[in-house]
């Protein structure tokens, strides 16, 4: 790692200005992916502002909307009653994020921020129609997921909450890598009382998205037998060393099939 500074502010305003007096500051959440990246120097930052102490910590129910801070921790909101008995569909997919170290330094608010094209919290935040509340504004989910490790975050701007309407029902299945948890694979479905969307994680070359033949199917028939015979198109789907486009395109439908056979 290169030398840097590091800060350790107590409230978000403070981590914000904090950030501003530098010129290659990063926010530090709970360093799963930062830290390998300045180690192995891919990144490069003069300034750590951590954001452990800056009160964004926390989960709560309120008009119909989960509400999660963006440093509540996978394995806080793997545990947390309230998600559970709102969207157990969230509870579920944070609990199958990577190993018992990983949930309990890993946060939401710095997986959705980096946007892996693996990671599962994207699905869920895109599939549920959430709001991505920063110290700026409120970005919907369908405007914040630009592309591959792309959002539509401002330099400097820090997530502080998600917002997520809770459905009528929701699922999340994934195939996983077996070493990384990662999903090679990752399908969430959530069924509200006029539509169904549906994201998916772990395929695409641009990140996460929504496959539109998927959810135009659900709607018309809510069950796995709608999907039968569907294909998808696998040209903008990932080829690596996990899995090829075709074969992340079948997945694809039979993780949908078990999501919607799970609610």
């Amino acid at each position: 790692m290169y030398d840097l500074n590091y800060v350790k502010p107590k409230s978000t305003n403070d981590a914000v200005s904090e950030y501003q007096k530098s010129s290659e500051g990063q926010y530090l959440a709970g360093g799963m992916t930062l830290i390998p990246t300045l180690k192995s120097r891919l990144s490069s930052s003069d300034l750590l502002v951590d954001l452990k102490d800056s009160n964004l910590n926390g989960i709560s129910v309120s008009g119909g909307s989960l509400n999660i801070k963006a440093m509540t921790t996978h394995s806080e909101v793997a545990a947390s009653k309230e998600v559970s008995n709102s969207i157990a569909a969230v509870s579920n997919l944070a609990s199958q994020i990577g190993d018992h170290m990983v949930r309990n330094r890993g946060t939401i608010g710095g997986s959705v921020a980096n946007n892996d094209p693996s990671a599962c919290y994207p699905s869920a935040i895109l599939a549920l129609n959430g709001t991505i509340i920063t110290n700026k504004r409120e970005i919907k989910a369908d405007d914040f997921f630009v592309g591959l490790f792309e959002t539509a975050l401002d330099e400097g701007e820090l997530i502080t909450e998600f917002s997520l309407p809770v459905p009528e029902k929701a699922s999340y299945v994934k195939f996983p890598n077996p070493a990384s948890r990662y999903a090679i694979v990752g399908v969430f479905i959530s069924k509200g009382s006029d539509n169904v969307r549906v994201a998916v994680t772990g395929a695409g070359q641009n990140g996460v998205f929504r496959p539109q033949e998927i959810e135009d199917a659900l709607n018309n028939n809510f069950s796995s037998s709608a999907l039968d015979g569907l294909k998808l198109d696998n040209e903008e789907l990932f080829s690596d060393i996990h899995a090829q486009s075709d074969y992340r395109a079948h997945l694809v439908i039979e993780m949908a099939k078990k999501a919607v056979n799970s609610i």
